[in-house]
């Protein structure tokens, strides 16, 4: 899906806010010099329960950041208030104006054939249809643009909607555990493609998982959520290719994994 709009945009932080705020251009988080992603004090309450207690982070246009937690510590709710799927009760949230989400699951429309899953949503036209072209090629799923989405590998499906995402050319790709129903070798190889779209589209990037090693192979900063807050935030100084035998690697492996009470 995509969220697009014409500024830069301050997402809601009461209740009483009905959508998204647009601010001048020079105030939002894609003026020159700023961040992609800017958050401050966000707090999410559900009931007596603060979801999110008071999160900071920031991510600047081109960084790709993990955030890694146990479940139920408020790690889809922080990726849905940035896809503005949420609200925020308090703090400050601004986000870049154009954003795309990939789920966990494909989410493509079975009445639709892969290539008018890619472009859905948008203009027609000859244009549309080639950068659709292009976005699958990228994939390298340019063979299947007439393909039922049946007809389908999970793996296969997951890349038709990681194209979808793309072909918006989106300032912030918020990913929300994309390869966790996959095998253990398409999860490798849908890391290996991300990683790759991502240095040549360079969006800011959340990726929200519950893999300490997936978060490692692919992410400049991992964050870690604990009851509502951030007890993390470290850039991933492991040299690429990043290898899980490199004592670097395993010792932030296992720095993570303490923070998420795994020794």
């Amino acid at each position: 899906m995509t969220t697009p709009t014409a500024t830069p945009t301050a997402l809601p932080a009461t209740p009483a806010a009905a959508g998204p705020t647009a601010l001048p251009a020079a105030a939002g988080p894609t003026a020159t010099g700023g961040p992609a992603v800017h958050l401050r004090g966000l707090r999410r309450v559900f009931g007596a329960r603060a979801v999110l207690g008071g999160v900071d982070l920031s991510i600047a246009r081109g960084e790709f950041v993990a955030l890694l937690g146990a479940s139920g510590t408020g790690k889809t709710t922080l990726l849905r208030i940035l896809g503005a799927l949420d609200k925020a009760d308090a703090g400050t949230v601004l986000v870049p104006p154009v954003r795309t989400v990939v789920f966990q699951e494909p989410r493509l429309v079975p009445s639709k054939r892969v290539l008018a899953n890619v472009t859905v949503g948008l203009p027609r036209g000859a244009a549309t249809r080639e950068t659709g072209l292009r976005a699958l090629a990228e994939v390298g799923l340019e063979k299947h643009a007439g393909s039922w989405p049946a007809t389908l590998s999970g793996g296969e499906a997951q890349r038709v909607a990681l194209a979808r995402a793309l072909v918006r050319e989106p300032q912030l790709l918020l990913l929300d555990e994309p390869f966790a129903a996959l095998d253990a070798l398409t999860r490798l190889r849908m890391q290996d493609l991300v990683g790759d779209l991502v240095r040549r589209h360079r969006p800011a990037v959340l990726l929200v998982t519950h893999d300490v090693e997936e978060a490692v192979r692919l992410a400049d900063r991992v964050a870690v959520l604990r009851e509502g807050r951030l007890v993390r935030d470290e850039r991933v100084t492991v040299g690429h290719p990043r290898d899980p035998a490199d004592p670097a690697f395993a010792d932030l492996r296992r720095r993570l994994l303490a923070d998420l009470g795994v020794h």
